[in-house]
């Protein structure tokens, strides 16, 4: 999952961002023009946007994301709790608003909710024939035998087990597991997709020569 903050407070945008980090792929800007930019060219599941923002507002970007049409959930953030802030928030597009200062936890558990919603949330174990992806504990197992991977190896994995039965190109790899700050090489995709192979077996992620990579759907 890739997620979008926008937050003009460097110390809780921070603090917020090196959470989400723990969690998700995410990328935090300060402006509204900055996610502006970023969003034409990202795949996001979520924002998490602040409707104070230098510039143009958080509430006026939503209203012209939604006018045109774009559709990603969004959690609005806001040090106002007026009944009046609120009703303009959701009815500017917004899916859920949470109220400074608010708990990481409760943050967590709304964006949780909205993934529900938008049908992009799983289980918390992914099984796939022997191997067993837990993702709260970031662990992989093959015949019940602990696997060691590396943090994008897993994130490859994982999204790849999402999407069991749908091939994904090594642009749609990268845009869901890279931060805008990360730095990669042209084949650093096949290099971690070669890795898992070699510890979880060359036949689970099969090539589609000039198109991308599939964990074929279980029978």
């Amino acid at each position: 999952m890739r997620l979008l903050l926008i937050e003009d407070d460097p110390q809780l945008g921070k603090a917020i961002y090196q959470g989400l980090k723990q969690e998700y792929t995410a990328d935090w800007f300060k402006s509204a023009e900055e996610g502006k930019a970023v969003i034409a060219a990202s795949a996001y599941d979520i924002i998490v946007l602040d409707i104070n923002l230098p510039g143009m507002s958080g509430l006026e970007w939503l209203q012209s994301l939604r006018q045109q049409k774009v559709t990603i959930p969004v959690l609005l953030l806001t040090a106002r709790d007026a009944p009046s802030q609120r009703v303009a928030g959701l009815d500017a597009g917004a899916d859920d608003y949470l109220v400074k200062p608010f708990d990481f936890d409760e943050l967590l558990a709304r964006i949780r909710a909205l993934l529900r919603r938008k049908g992009s949330y799983q289980e918390k174990i992914l099984q796939y024939k022997n191997i067993a992806m837990d993702l709260d504990g970031k662990t992989v197992s093959k015949d019940e035998e602990l696997v060691s991977l590396s943090a994008r190896e897993f994130e490859i994995l994982r999204l790849l087990l999402e999407n069991a039965g749908r091939c994904l190109s090594r642009e749609q790899i990268e845009q869901k597991i890279y931060n805008w700050d990360d730095e990669f090489g042209s084949n650093t995709v096949e290099v971690h997709i070669s890795a898992i192979r070699r510890k979880l077996g060359k036949e689970l992620i099969k090539t589609i020569r000039g198109i991308g990579y599939i964990v074929e759907r279980e029978a």
